[in-house]
């Protein structure tokens, strides 16, 4: 019998993300049952379970994706040479955001991955890996900023980087519930809050 070749197994994997991720979209994650994405995929349970486990794994499968792309374009981002202003960074992570959370974009399921994680441990290790991988490239970035002079030499980068975290996912839920937020105008935000007359309190 001919051995499955390793582009087969990934088709078949991506098939099963892809379907499962139809019908969060459609239904929720909480209202898909495994036998709805059985047979959105249009494969046998057997099929299916032979690579994942569990609705969980789908789950995750379906997180990694879109953080693994959030995750590789703001890695760059942080690390463009010569070195991007703030205000830029943000603008282009949220136009990121914006693709990636269309009619169906998988970044339209991470608001229901945060809530899963809050209930569920083994949602929230995922997720909190993630987040913590984020994190930690917003306070390189930060770091960075220091180093060239753009910010004091005692920022407190690891809180900036925290800080600046949130900024992304109150864009995207501002996306999915009013549709009224766009990248442009998140840039003229943060830019009026970054000004020094904003900053410093007048004497």
């Amino acid at each position: 019998m001919p051995r499955v070749s390793e582009e087969h197994l990934e088709r078949r994997r991506r098939q099963i993300v892809d379907a499962a991720r139809a019908c969060f979209i459609r239904k929720g994650v909480h209202a898909t049952s495994m036998q709805d994405i059985f047979a959105e995929a249009g494969l046998s349970a057997g099929a299916v379970y032979r690579y994942f486990k569990s609705k969980n794994e789908i789950i995750e499968a379906n997180i990694s994706t879109v953080v693994g792309d959030m995750h590789a374009f703001f890695d760059e981002l942080s690390h463009a040479d010569p070195l991007l202003p703030l205000d830029e960074v943000i603008e282009q992570l949220a136009a990121k955001v914006v693709d990636l959370s269309g009619e169906n974009g998988p970044l339209r399921l991470a608001p229901e991955a945060w809530a899963l994680a809050v209930h569920d441990p083994e949602i929230a290790t995922y997720v909190a890996a993630n987040v913590t991988a984020l994190r930690e490239t917003w306070t390189a970035y930060m770091s960075r900023l220091v180093q060239a002079g753009f910010l004091p030499a005692d920022t407190d980068v690891v809180a900036v980087g925290k800080t600046l975290f949130a900024v992304v996912p109150g864009f995207l839920v501002q996306r999915l519930v009013l549709g009224d937020f766009s990248p442009e105008e998140l840039r003229r935000g943060v830019r009026a809050l970054t000004r020094e007359s904003m900053l410093t309190l007048p004497t």
